[in-house]
């Protein structure tokens, strides 16, 4: 007797032997792709909008699901567009040109709600913060490529999908000072060796790059944060849009629903940096510790305590990995801000060990997130989310969630 295949597997094998198909696109996902089904198989779309109807060619077949290019927009989503940037096409930098900016952000909002719900379980609480960023000449940062091409050296970013190297004249993500530099940066390179230059901006039209190039300019830049000013160089991470800094240190440090006394108790920033949450807190707690692995960046939150005349701010050169068991039992307040793979197993036992009255984190990966909220569930109760289009043109926000501990502040 022939063994009768489930209906997905049925699917499966139709999918294997099809190379285009008519989809529809229900929503967009964490990350910026549109999704659609093929006989209840998921269908990834770069590039795609939502109640977009396209004819699309497979380009990655999986068990359980498939990624496809759009061949032809046969019906258009609400909300698409023409990319403004001429180099969308083919450059990997930006995912959602093609959707007007209130379109982004209400997709974006919508992904990340999805996926906290689907990979943690976790329900959005009624306190949610949607904060809108500029949405073009915002970006502080950013990686570009350096490549050999028919006319000499070429600047750029790689393309979609691949190492190809996209070269370009202009990018209208940057700011304009980063923006200007991309015309005349091929031929100031010359022969460099290095195949990968960062360059970061400050406030006054400086700019700086690494690894050093004799011909560029070196040493740090400045930006200024609310009330504190902050000294940085290309090798350090900083927060890469220029106008919602200030918004994400005030939603980070928020704290207008608990009842905690801040200035009687120590805060621990973990995942540091140069000290954007670590200085602002240490104007509102007796005494802040700092944890952070990269050494310039501690050099940089140290001078920068100095440069703002704060002095109760220690900071850790030490991983959070091997610091995390040095952390008291119950303190006031824990702000964490991991890279995107998030926290790791152990710090987040610790931290449902410890159990901070207060524990802020900040994200820029969703699913990573809901895969940790999951784990601190036990010891914490989500009392806010923010959502802060820290990215505007890709698929990513940041996101600043407060959690109480759970035995301190039950529920109302």
């Amino acid at each position: 007797m022939t063994e009768e295949l489930h209906p997905k597997q049925r699917a499966g094998e139709r999918l294997a032997e099809l190379d285009e198909l008519e989809v529809h696109i229900e929503k967009l996902v964490e990350g910026g792709e549109g999704l659609a089904r093929f006989e209840g198989i998921p269908i990834f779309v770069p590039r795609s909008a939502p109640g977009d109807r396209l004819r699309v060619r497979l380009s990655e077949r999986r068990p359980g699901y498939g990624r496809a290019e759009i061949i032809e927009i046969l019906t258009p989503g609400a909300g698409r567009r023409e990319a403004p940037c001429p180099h969308y096409d083919r450059c990997g930098g930006c995912d959602l040109q093609h959707l007007e900016e209130s379109a982004q952000l209400r997709y974006k909002a919508e992904a990340v709600r999805e996926t906290l719900l689907r990979l943690g379980g976790i329900e959005t609480p009624s306190k949610v913060t949607v904060v809108p960023g500029q949405p073009w000449g915002y970006r502080l940062r950013a990686q570009l490529h350096v490549g050999e091409g028919i006319r000499g050296v070429e600047v750029g970013y790689f393309a979609r999908g691949s190492h190809d190297l996209v070269s370009v004249k202009r990018c209208p993500v940057l700011v304009p000072e980063l923006e200007a530099v991309l015309e005349d940066l091929p031929q100031q390179l010359g022969d460099t060796p290095h195949r990968r230059i960062d360059v970061t901006a400050g406030d006054q039209g400086q700019w700086t790059h690494s690894p050093p190039v004799d011909s560029l300019p070196r040493g740090e830049v400045e930006s200024r944060v609310g009330d504190l000013v902050y000294a940085y160089d290309a090798r350090c991470f900083f927060q890469g849009h220029r106008q919602l800094a200030p918004a994400l240190v005030e939603h980070a440090l928020d704290a207008s629903r608990i009842g905690a006394e801040e200035g009687d108790g120590t805060a621990f920033d973990l995942f540091a940096g140069v000290g954007l949450f670590s200085l602002p807190l240490a104007g509102r707690y007796r005494q802040v510790v700092a944890v952070e692995s990269d050494r310039v960046a501690c050099r940089f939150n140290r001078k920068n305590a100095k440069r703002n005349q704060i002095a109760n701010l220690d900071v850790k050169l030490q991983s959070v990995e091997s610091w995390i068991p040095r952390l008291p039992r119950r303190p006031t307040r824990v702000i964490v801000d991991p890279p995107r793979l998030g926290l790791s197993h152990k710090i987040r036992r610790a931290l449902v060990e410890k159990r901070p009255q207060h524990l802020t984190y900040v994200s820029c990966n969703a699913a990573t997130l809901a895969r940790d909220l999951k784990q601190l569930g036990p010891g914490f109760r989500i009392d806010s989310l923010a959502l802060l289009d820290m990215f505007p043109q890709t698929g990513h926000m940041e996101i600043v969630v407060q959690l109480l501990d759970r035995e301190a502040y039950p529920e109302a």
